[in-house]
């Protein structure tokens, strides 16, 4: 799938392309709305209406993935929740092995997340996969989310690489559309993020079902 003779610099997403997005499916869809309406005496179902609009509303920006604000807008500890499922944090298939295979070819390997801080350092003590990486950088130290063409801009500055003989792996099609927009030459979207979910349209990228399709050369 991959010509590694022109690439240099891997760029990888962490929640549903290193790390199985099923926590992450599991808090957003379940337990929070399970949360928010037992604090409010409503079901499941009757919670999650009333949550889905507020997500929707600020889907795509820093405000959507920090956990400070949804705690201010919903009246919830989201940090001691998110401890709460920490149990299903979990590598997705072959991921680690790939980063290793990434070091050991000696191209350098930075982790970009749209995380807040605190649930990337949740998932980096429990997985440690910062000891994979060269680098790893969050949205938020940037302020832009990575569907933006300045978080792309201000990555370039902070990180430089070639764009052209640079591979980046995203779940997200925004995402992958703005690093597109930047020119990175090399875009892979992740098929079946969540283990327990389906399959995905990719849309107009070629689609990642497993790494090992892609260990370098």
């Amino acid at each position: 799938m991959l010509d590694w003779d022109r690439i240099d610099t891997v760029l990888l997403d962490m929640d549903g392309t290193l790390l199985d997005l099923h926590f992450d499916t599991r808090f957003w869809l379940d337990h929070l709305p399970r949360a928010y309406g037992r604090a409010r005496g409503l079901d499941r179902d009757a919670a999650w209406a009333m949550l889905k609009p507020r997500l929707k509303q600020v889907e795509g920006t820093l405000d959507w993935y920090c956990l400070d604000y949804w705690s201010r807008e919903l009246g919830l500890d989201i940090v001691a929740m998110k401890q709460d499922l920490a149990h299903l944090i979990a590598w997705r298939d072959g991921a680690r092995a790939f980063l290793r295979s990434v070091r050991g070819s000696r191209r350098r390997v930075v982790l970009i997340t749209n995380a807040h801080a605190q649930s990337l350092a949740l998932k980096l003590e429990r997985t440690r996969l910062h000891e994979l990486l060269d680098a790893w950088v969050c949205a938020h130290e940037l302020g832009h989310p990575k569907e933006s063409s300045s978080f792309w801009s201000c990555l370039q500055q902070r990180h430089p690489f070639d764009r052209a003989r640079t591979l980046f792996v995203d779940d997200s099609l925004p995402v992958l559309r703005a690093a597109r927009e930047h020119g990175i030459a090399h875009l892979l979207a992740v098929g079946q993020p969540d283990s327990h979910g389906p399959r995905r349209d990719t849309g107009e990228f070629r689609a990642l079902h497993s790494f090992s399709d892609i260990l370098p050369r």
